[in-house]
């Protein structure tokens, strides 16, 4: 039995300083003590969005110059770009959900959207509210509370709908609309699911696969969408469900051994997945093969 690792390691400082940020996750998430007083966000390479957690939080903010009042309400966020930082005063302790962002993903999916050149910049941002954000944030706090049950592939889809959010958002006027994106080929989308076959047992990512197509992560993922009808972390987890289902009805694994042997995390998470798509579960399908 193998161990899956966790998609979300702190980064090894030996990878930062050689400036391999491009074989970290695209997105991360982290919950942080703000401590009562000055406190200055630290500076990261990634995009930070920091979201509030908890009651609200009376704050000033800005530059030394220049402090605003304002208000941190659960839910709401900031958002503060790779290499700068905020200033905030705290009239009590807080908390904050940040998701960290790789600036390549956002500047990939800013080019799929039609936006060219050099200046892609995220703005900063203070006490935003947006619905498909906060769903975003509390996916991913899920995932990392629960160990990331889902895996690299799901955490890896969210990352694009966030960035693709956020270019929505900060760079609405120059979004390309009432564009239709095409289909994979059929060469290409035999291509990834042959390999989607041979590596169910792994945890796949979103670049892998995107990879494997011969497309960046940003192109990718609409255009597989649009081939098979659903998310490519969707369809993996159905594939899984699909061969794990099988073995458990040739009777030869336990379901421990058939749960690993399809990638699950672990026999429960099988089980949630099987009761979700297909009504039943592994139990259930084992006691048909007894009778």
């Amino acid at each position: 039995m193998s161990h899956r690792p966790n998609p979300y390691p702190e980064p090894p400082k030996q990878l930062l300083a050689d400036g391999a940020q491009d074989r970290l996750p695209l997105l991360d998430v982290l919950v942080s003590p703000v401590p009562h007083g000055l406190f200055q966000s630290p500076v990261d390479w990634r995009h930070v969005l920091c979201l509030h957690l908890g009651d609200p939080v009376p704050v000033s903010y800005g530059s030394s110059e220049r402090e605003k009042p304002g208000l941190r309400i659960h839910g709401q966020f900031c958002v503060v770009p790779s290499g700068s930082s905020t200033r905030w005063i705290l009239s009590r302790p807080a908390r904050s959900l940040l998701l960290r962002l790789a600036p390549s993903l956002l500047k990939e999916t800013a080019h799929a959207a039609g936006i060219l050149g050099e200046n892609l910049d995220l703005k900063p941002s203070i006490h935003i509210r947006d619905q498909q954000i906060e769903q975003i944030g509390w996916l991913m706090q899920f995932e990392a509370r629960e160990d990331h049950p889902n895996g690299r592939l799901f955490a890896d889809s969210l990352a694009s709908a966030l960035a693709a959010r956020l270019i929505r958002l900060q760079f609405a006027s120059a979004v390309k609309v009432g564009e239709q994106l095409s289909k994979l080929s059929a060469l290409r989308l035999r291509r990834v699911t042959e390999y989607i076959e041979a590596h169910l047992d792994q945890d796949l990512s979103l670049a892998e696969l995107a990879s494997v197509a011969g497309y960046s992560v940003s192109h990718f993922k609409p255009l597989f969408r649009n081939a098979v009808g659903m998310p490519a972390h969707r369809f993996v987890i159905e594939r899984r469900i699909g061969r794990a289902r099988t073995s458990l009805l040739e009777g030869k694994k336990s379901v421990t051994e058939i749960a690993f042997d399809t990638g699950f995390t672990n026999p429960s998470h099988m089980a949630r997945c099987m009761r979700r798509v297909l009504g039943y579960t592994p139990s259930q399908i084992a006691r048909e093969v007894i009778r």
